[in-house]
């Protein structure tokens, strides 16, 4: 990508980095223990790896992956306890502080543009808040996602599928179809099972079959 281009993408991921701050500034102690779609991490360690991701550059992640003997989980509670604060609202000062940094492991801009949109809503809907990403944000995803494995097997899950999103311009792949809102597709590409409902078309249940490890 050109300069001017992750330049553009920086500035979206700032405007998702704030408002995702402002739905955390609501939450009360109850809800930042809140189970989240990440796995078995709560609201916080799930911002405290956000935090973790704006903080960590190329070399500063090869260090830890060698520490962790390149054990990914590992490596992530690791980072998630040196980042998470004392209580909920110093992990959350730690995170505003970093809605403007352009510091990532890697130089794949929307792969971490996709982190905080996939981890916005993975913290989102089980609390029953909702906001859309703009179009404009979810467009750049949505082709890394489809085109490339990276921190999760997105390309792999969509191969030989076609995608099409119903409220942007997105289209990509052959094969059976597989529709809807754009979010419902990122979030799918990045293993959320829970998108599919939104989803419509043959593919639907060869991406099911896929994600629940019965389908090739």
């Amino acid at each position: 990508m050109t300069k001017s281009q992750n330049i553009h993408l920086w500035g979206l991921m700032r405007a998702e980095r704030e408002a995702l701050a402002e739905h955390l500034s609501t939450l009360t102690p109850e809800q930042w223990r809140h189970s989240t779609l990440c796995g078995r991490w709560d609201v916080e360690e799930v911002v405290a790896h956000l935090v973790a991701v704006a903080s960590m550059n190329q070399l500063r992640w090869l260090r830890s992956m060698i520490g962790a003997r390149f054990r990914v989980d590992v490596h992530n509670q690791r980072r998630i306890e040196e980042y998470r604060g004392r209580t909920p609202n110093e992990t959350l000062d730690r995170f505003r502080q970093l809605v403007g940094s352009t510091t990532t492991p890697s130089s794949d801009v929307p792969a971490y543009l996709g982190e905080v949109l996939v981890h916005a809503q993975d913290i989102r809907r089980p609390l029953g808040m909702s906001r859309t990403p703009s179009v404009e944000a979810l467009i750049p995803v949505a082709e890394f996602f489809a085109s490339r494995d990276f921190a999760v097997n997105s390309h792999r899950l969509v191969r030989g599928l076609s995608l099409r999103a119903t409220d942007g311009p997105f289209n990509t792949g052959t094969g059976p179809m597989v529709s809807g809102p754009l979010l419902a597709l990122v979030m799918t590409m990045a293993g959320r099972a829970l998108y599919l409902e939104e989803l419509e078309g043959p593919g639907v249940s060869i991406l099911r079959a896929r994600m629940e490890g019965t389908g090739g």
